[in-house]
Order: structure tokens, then C-alpha cells, then sequence
């Protein structure tokens, strides 16, 4: 069941716009991202907002949908369909949640490769931004 509640959490911060203190208030303090261009998992809650803000605001636009949604226990799997500067990106995010609903561990990962580095591009330069 937790992953139904912290499912619709998620979401509801969604489409709210993906705010820091909205995405803050449904991540464990402890939770990892695990971002499709970065080798190694990012530890703590002020990275996950970071990733998951700067995330929001480059893949976030209009034409970002989930397109299919697996839910089994704590875990949950939500396919995404986005477009930037043209090239489509498809991706998945892989989510698991504590008892009480809270992201524990995100996961991203992308395809095609064109999308991949058009990811990388965009997250990298978003990140630089929120660090100025």
C-alpha cells in the first residue's frame, strides 16, 4: 500500500510544478537518485530535490506525459513520454517508498541515446544554473 499513497503524492507534486519544498516533504532524507547520465547514485534529500527540480524544469514542459503506470508493494514503475528541442524522449522512472509513503530511492533511465545526451546537455546546464 505504501507505494499507492506515495504514488499519488508524487504525483500531486506534479502538477504543482515540482517545487524544492514540494518535492522535499515526499523524500526521505536518506534517498538516492539515480540519474540515467551520472555514474554514481546522488545521496541525500538536497540532491534528490536537485536532480528531481532540475529534472522538472528540462523535462517537465508540455509535452511531458506518463504513459503507463506498474505498482507492486513498495515499488513503482511510470514510463514517460517527453519531447526536447525536437528529439523525442522516452524514459522510466523507477520509484521505491517507505511504509509511510516517502520516495526512498528514485531511478531514471532514458532512450534513445540522442535523447540521453540531449538529457545530459540540458540537466547539466539547469544544475549549473541552480548552483549560481
Amino acid at each position: 500500500m505504501s507505494a499507492r499513497n506515495g504514488l499519488a503524492r508524487w504525483h500531486k507534486v506534479i502538477e504543482d510544478g515540482s517545487s524544492p519544498s514540494d518535492l522535499a516533504a515526499i523524500i526521505r532524507e536518506d534517498a538516492a537518485f539515480h540519474s540515467p547520465v551520472v555514474h554514481t547514485p546522488q545521496q541525500g534529500r538536497d540532491l534528490v530535490v536537485a536532480y528531481l527540480s532540475a529534472a522538472g524544469q528540462t523535462l517537465g514542459n508540455d509535452s511531458f506525459t506518463y504513459v503507463r503506470e506498474l505498482v507492486d508493494g513498495e515499488n513503482a514503475m511510470l514510463e514517460f513520454t517527453t519531447e526536447m528541442d525536437g528529439i523525442h524522449v522516452n524514459g522510466v522512472d523507477i520509484i521505491r517508498f517507505d511504509e509511510d509513503g516517502m520516495i526512498t530511492d528514485f531511478k531514471v533511465m532514458v532512450r534513445p541515446l540522442k535523447a540521453v545526451n540531449k538529457v545530459w546537455e540540458q540537466m547539466a546546464a539547469m544544475l549549473e544554473r541552480m548552483k549560481g
